[in-house]
């Protein structure tokens, strides 16, 4: 999946708080390739069941489909999601400063930690990314699961105050 640069934003407007989730990956082993999966099983406390990095303060890392959309526009290139290495890629969701903020994938739920810091290897990819993703949280943000079970793509999505 790529997402490449839109001329029309509006009918994807990411102050909305009600969306859905667009695409999920698991990291097997340590860094190793993201697999995109159609389902993850969340565990409380512990992050995705199969995942590499299991337990920890970064239990499930995610992205927002309109800030990689919005990258791409800026940056004049496509930016694929995968890029990012993140767990799970939401529309319709504003995840900038949502530190302390629910998460809610179809009936699961994560505690929102914090901004997940973009790392020079955005740069070996796209020249210049990894600083126009620190602006607005657009790399994304993590946290951890505190209401377990099953998500799919498709499952809704939304934030809101814990």
């Amino acid at each position: 999946m790529t997402l490449r640069p839109t001329a029309d934003r509006s009918a994807s407007d990411p102050s909305q708080r009600e969306g859905r989730v667009e695409a999920l990956w698991v990291k097997r082993v340590r860094r190793g390739p993201m697999d995109p999966v159609d389902a993850i099983v969340l565990e409380e406390g512990l992050g995705i069941r199969g995942n590499a990095d299991l337990g920890g303060w970064r239990q499930v890392t995610v992205i927002e489909a309109e800030a990689l959309e919005a990258l791409a526009e800026r940056l004049g290139t496509e930016v694929p999601p995968i890029l990012r290495r993140a767990n799970v890629l939401v529309r319709g969701v504003a995840l900038a400063d949502c530190r302390g903020k629910r998460l809610h994938l179809g009936r699961c739920q994560i505690e929102m930690r914090g901004e997940t810091v973009p790392c020079s290897r955005m740069d070996e990819a796209v020249p210049g990314l990894r600083a126009a993703m620190k602006e607005g949280w657009a790399g994304g943000a993590f946290g951890r699961v505190v209401v377990d079970g099953e998500v799919r793509v498709g499952d809704p999505a939304r934030l809101e105050d814990a």
